[in-house]
């Protein structure tokens, strides 16, 4: 049985775990994040929680290794550890949580994107869930390094498929090559933007380039039809941008032979 959540639901356990570590040693602020964070009208039954706990120095191993603090609210169904800050947990209602704990002084270097001040101790300020290091991302490639990138990721990956390695050339036709296309569509699109997670660009990529959306299958149909998948990516920068015609030739012709 798929049990669903509710935002209500999802709110109400955050506001609880804030409750239960507002009685714990050592613990200094719950800091909601993305759409339990500063973006709640994205929150519906399909979120997790994503926040951040906030401990004074020492402490931080011990929430980590004992997480009665989440179990004291509802049972577990599965968790573990997966970096040396963080954990994933599930509860057994369904509800999903991914977290990380901090000492304050660790926080200062961490970076994230402002958070909800969910709960905190007495003493502890607001900007506690404002990021000290704010993320700074390099300068954007150019349209032509991103065009020659997709268009050579394309190539390489039709070599692998003849060579016999359809795992590896689906990763370079159909991932490494549409993420560039992503790019693309960021770069031309204005409204493209607009709503952007800075960490993942995949994320509601369908929501804000529908016109683009609506060609994502034929880029990505699979580890069997790496082919088809690559001829449509060249079709769609054919269409687009301006290719190379020699390498738009080599890559037909290996389509062929992968054919």
């Amino acid at each position: 049985m798929v049990i669903m959540n509710t935002p209500e639901k999802l709110l109400h356990r955050l506001e609880d775990i804030g409750q239960e570590l507002s009685t714990r040693p050592g613990a200094l602020a719950l800091i909601g994040l993305g759409s339990v964070g500063l973006e709640r009208e994205r929150l519906d039954a399909f979120s997790d929680l994503d926040f951040f706990v906030i401990v004074q120095a020492g402490y931080k191993a011990q929430y980590l290794e004992d997480l009665s603090w989440l179990t004291q609210l509802a049972p577990a169904a599965f968790s573990f550890a997966n970096t040396p800050d963080g954990c994933k947990f599930l509860y057994a209602d369904g509800v999903f949580c991914e977290f990380a704990v901090f000492e304050e002084a660790e926080l200062q270097q961490a970076v994230f994107a402002p958070g909800r001040v969910v709960w905190k101790a007495a003493g502890v300020s607001e900007q506690i869930a404002v990021p000290q290091r704010a993320h700074q991302p390099g300068p954007p490639p150019a349209v032509e390094w991103l065009i020659g990138e997709a268009l050579t990721n394309v190539y390489v990956g039709l070599l692998r498929d003849l060579r016999g390695e359809k795992l590896s050339a689906m990763r370079f036709i159909q991932v490494y090559a549409v993420d560039r296309i992503l790019e693309l569509a960021e770069r031309n699109d204005p409204a493209a933007g607009t709503a952007a997670d800075v960490f993942n660009r995949e994320r509601r990529f369908e929501q804000r380039v529908p016109a683009l959306a609506g060609r994502l299958p034929a880029f990505v149909q699979g580890y069997a039809r790496n082919q088809e998948s690559a001829l449509a990516v060249l079709a769609f920068l054919d269409e687009y941008f301006e290719v190379d015609p020699a390498l738009k030739q080599a890559i037909l012709k290996l389509c062929e032979r992968v054919g």
